[in-house]
Parts: C-alpha cells; structure tokens; sequence
C-alpha cells in the first residue's frame, strides 16, 4: 500500500446509469476496486472541542462554524490568525486548510453532508468552505468545498463563504498541493510569510524528483504508485460514462489478456493535480500526450446516482455529470506494480 498520495472515497456501492445500484463485480466501478489508502477504524477521536482525524494525522475544530456566518477569504484567514492570537482550544497553531486538506474528509458514499459516517462534527453546513489554496486559472480566486455533496470549485475571494480551522502537519499521507506562491484579493503576488496561505505553509508530502518515470505507452506517478496511459485520451472523443467504462474493458481485452486497467476513481484524477498550474493544472514536467479538458471518472456522485464525478483538468476542479451524456474523456490508470 502506498503510504502517501491519495485516499480510498469511501465508496462502497455501484450504480449504473439511471442511478439504480447494481452488484459491484465486474462494474469496473471505483466500489469493485477501492483503491487507495484505506481508513481506520475508528476514523475520528472527540477530544472536547476538537476532533482528531486517525487516517490523516490532523486535528479539526468540532464545530464546522465557528466563526457563525459567511466570510470573505481575507476575513477567514484574518479570524484563523486570531484564534491563534487566542491559542483556541488550546493551540495557537490552527490555519485555514488546503484544498487537499479539506477534501480528506469527504466520503464519496454520503450526502448531506457528504462525510463520513460518525464523524463527530456539528454545525456542518451545506455551503462552500474556503481553502487556504488559491485558483491558479484566476488568481483572484480561491479554492472552496461544498459539504452538501462534495464539490470544488473557485470562488472570488471577496464573496462569503464558511471557514473550517484545522491544525497539525499531519502523517505525510497527503501529498502538497503544488502551490507554492501567495497571492492577495484581487490576485497580484504577495510574500507568503505571515499570510497563513497554502504556499506559506506547503503542508504535505513533498513530491519525488522527478515525480514521472516515463516509458513508451505508460507513465508511472512515483508520489502515487499509479501507472497512468501516456496517451490521456482512450477514446479520441467525449464519451458518456459506460462507454468509457467500457473503453477501458474493451482495452483489457485486447492488452493480452491482462485485466490490469481501471476507469481511475475521482481521488486518483485529482492526485494528478498541481495547483500552482493551469490548462492543463498538471505538473509542468508531466510527460503525457493529448491532454484534454476534463475526464471521468470511475465514482459516483452519491447525492444524484445517475451522475458521476469528473475532473476538470484545464482548472483543476472536481465536478460531476451526468452519467447518460457524452460529456468528458477517458483515461485509463493502473497500479505500476501490477503493470
């Protein structure tokens, strides 16, 4: 098992196209495989008023609403930056948490909100959630999570959004976003120091260099493990959701017999992101060929079933849709040691 790069969804059933759950074997489905890191049992110690997280290493403030109303991204650092000054709960260490960070807590299983079953929290609100991690396709932009069903996208860093405090480096399970430049309300470079920004602190599992080791038709993603087509498009056109599930088993078949190839789940797409990048938001030494704007994935939106998550690759976003249209492209990814 990989001791870093990306988490298991929490998936743990499948659903075809209308949305209907359907056994799991032979789906080809991210619930037949779940890979990723696995989580413990239990995920969560209570501690007061905080909230220790046993997968990740990191501490979060039980209550997802401190700050009690909506805040711009300033204000969110600003109010982190005095719970500090206060040592809150005991610390004076908290940060507003990267995208990374803050997506480790959604479980692709639930839905309002989308969390893990016992997970200790109240005042979890079905609204956006700032990150710390800035939008590099608008720099004016920041990161943020929808708890209702687990979305990320960017918003203005002037509109209001909910914060959620988070402390410690945690276990190096999850990789670094990439960031590594700070930048303030309307998008222009500032020093990251004393900003309480993802590219002051770069919190994470550093990436190895160099991070992809490339051979003729494949590309192994040494931070992951993963072993990823060199060629990012499997099908040559958009593609609904069983046709690319059915791409990637069609090129089983025809890969001498070896059944090693997946339609990736959404936490394998989003490893692949670097968010100091943009169109496309992978590192700028990847090696893959025809990449395109956005791609399927494997897991399904557990708040509508008869959609299914898709990375935005061009931004950098986690979105979805829906299953039936031809929407996105596929790319198939494999374990390297099973390759």
């Amino acid at each position: 098992m990989n001791t870093c790069g990306y988490l298991n969804t929490g998936q743990t059933r499948c659903y075809d196209t209308s949305g209907r759950e359907v056994p799991c074997s032979g789906s080809g489905q991210d619930a037949e495989f779940k890979k990723g890191i696995s989580w413990p049992a239990p995920r969560f110690e209570q501690k007061n008023e905080t909230v220790s997280d046993n997968l990740t290493g990191l501490m979060w403030t039980r209550s997802a609403n401190l700050a009690e109303f909506p805040v711009t991204w300033q204000e969110a650092l600003d109010y982190i930056a005095e719970m500090n000054h206060k040592e809150v709960f005991g610390y004076a260490d908290w940060r507003l948490p990267n995208r990374r960070e803050l997506r480790s807590l959604i479980s692709h299983q639930t839905r309002k909100p989308a969390l893990p079953d016992n997970h200790h929290f109240y005042n979890v609100f079905s609204g956006w959630y700032w990150t710390s991690t800035t939008a590099a396709i608008n720099t004016a932009y920041a990161w943020y999570i929808h708890t209702e069903g687990a979305r990320m996208f960017y918003g203005n860093k002037r509109q209001f959004y909910l914060l959620w405090p988070v402390r410690g480096e945690g276990y190096n399970i999850l990789p670094v976003t990439g960031q590594i430049r700070c930048y303030n309300n309307d998008g222009k470079i500032i020093s990251c120091a004393g900003s309480g920004q993802d590219g002051e602190f770069r919190y994470g599992h550093s990436w190895p260099q160099p991070r992809f080791e490339s051979f003729r038709d494949t590309v192994i993603d040494r931070l992951t493990g993963l072993c990823w087509m060199r060629k990012a498009d499997l099908t040559g056109l958009k593609v609904t959701w069983s046709n690319a599930l059915k791409a990637v088993e069609d090129f089983n078949r025809n890969s001498d017999g070896r059944y090693v190839w997946r339609l990736p789940g959404i936490n394998e797409l989003e490893s692949l992101v670097d968010c100091d990048t943009h169109s496309p938001a992978l590192p700028v030494e990847h090696p893959f060929g025809e990449v395109k704007d956005a791609y399927w994935s494997s897991t399904t939106s557990a708040f509508e079933p008869d959609w299914a998550w898709a990375l935005y690759l061009t931004k950098g976003a986690v979105g979805v849709g829906q299953k039936k249209g031809a929407h996105f492209f596929a790319w198939a990814v494999c374990d390297a040691s099973d390759y």
